[in-house]
């Protein structure tokens, strides 16, 4: 089925939602660009769940649609594109969006606007901790992958030197905090920090320094691209540490490795091929509908992401309000097999699960497992 599907934008109405035919999204992410297979994943999980649930009625009678903006995640279109959805198309909620220094960028317009941000696709802090009322997250924290990834190489591996590349934004000082903060736990500190720039793929001078210090393993804070061409450039010059990274689907970053190298990857979904949820089951149907044959981690996030919300608002009468949304996300909760998902007035953040993720070239672990945090 052609991207177009999932893009289309519809007719608007104000985000009291005086019940009409439709309830009506807006989301911002990378359509275009170096993270675009991202954001263009969000979208089709997310429409996947949405078209089925309007097929059966959707919400009290009422549609969702989902309306698209591509940011090529840059925290100033970010902005635009939030304010257009808010001001111009009036949605009744913010969703799916994409990345840690987009949502840091439209903050302000949250507080102010106090309208509904709704399953981010980011682990960061500032988004879980104080809790913000009209803000939900349903995937772990990057704390909890931080700890995760910490607590393998140097638990298990017993590794000592351990280099940090950050991409330079306000994702990568966020999770650098962190790992800094548990690595200093184990009385370490980083070998080497260095950092490159966010939508580039320039890490030539990033390995010329790594190579410079005796590292055992390198944790990388960023997008999957640049990370696959640091890890593949490294084993080019036979510099072979262990290499990790936040929050990408481990297969994506997989295929792209060209010689056998030991991959790390920590993710918040399971794989939809091993997943044993009802949902995936559901999943995995309504993906081939739309004409997605394998679908991964990324699209099952979202379809997640989508299912929540339109469980929570199915529970507020056919006037849905922001008050009566927050309030019913804020009592959910739902279980299926090993899913866990809850909320509550303490507690922003659905879902605590962190996996584990390892290339063929990894030999302790040669396939993704649970981690109990």
């Amino acid at each position: 089925m052609p991207l177009a599907f999932y893009f289309q934008a519809t007719v608007a109405f104000s985000q009291q939602n005086e019940p009409n035919e439709y309830i009506k999204l807006g989301t911002s992410n990378a359509l275009s660009g170096p993270t675009k297979n991202v954001g263009q994943r969000l979208i089709q999980g997310a429409s996947a769940y949405f078209k089925r649930l309007n097929e059966n009625g959707g919400i009290h009678g009422r549609k969702v649609k989902l309306v698209s903006l591509d940011d090529g995640y840059e925290p100033r279109r970010t902005v635009s594109n939030t304010r257009k959805l808010i001001e111009v198309e009036e949605v009744f909620a913010l969703f799916g969006y994409m990345g840690t220094p987009t949502s840091q960028a439209i903050l302000p317009i949250l507080n102010k606007s106090q309208i509904p941000y709704l399953m981010p696709f980011t682990g960061a802090s500032f988004l879980r901790k104080p809790i913000i009322k009209n803000i939900f997250n349903l995937r772990a924290s990057y704390y909890q992958e931080a700890q995760a990834q910490v607590d393998y190489l140097v638990n298990k591996l017993s590794f000592q030197n351990i280099a940090l590349v950050i991409q330079a934004d306000e994702f990568g000082l966020s999770v650098q905090r962190t790992i800094n903060n548990l690595l200093s736990k184990h009385n370490i500190s980083p070998i080497i920090t260095t950092r490159f720039k966010r939508n580039t793929n320039d890490i030539e001078n990033i390995l010329v320094k790594l190579m410079k210090k005796p590292v055992e393993a390198v944790i990388f804070i960023g997008t999957y691209q640049p990370f696959a061409n640091l890890v593949n450039s490294a084993y080019r010059q036979e510099f072979k540490p262990v290499f990790t990274s936040f929050s990408v689907d481990g297969k994506s970053i997989f295929t792209r490795l060209k010689y056998p190298s030991r991959v790390i990857v920590t993710e918040v979904i399971p794989a939809p091929e091993k997943c044993n949820w009802q949902l995936c089951q559901q999943f995995i149907t309504d993906m081939k509908e739309a004409g997605i044959k394998k679908p991964n981690r990324t699209q099952l996030e979202a379809y997640l992401n989508a299912f929540v919300f339109s469980q929570a608002a199915k529970k507020c009468p056919v006037k849905l309000t922001t008050q009566c949304l927050l309030q019913k996300l804020e009592s959910f909760s739902f279980k299926d097999n090993e899913l866990n998902i809850n909320f509550s007035a303490d507690n922003h953040q659905g879902m605590q699960q962190v996996y584990l993720s390892f290339s063929e070239a990894e030999k302790i672990h040669q396939a993704s497992e649970p981690y109990t945090n």
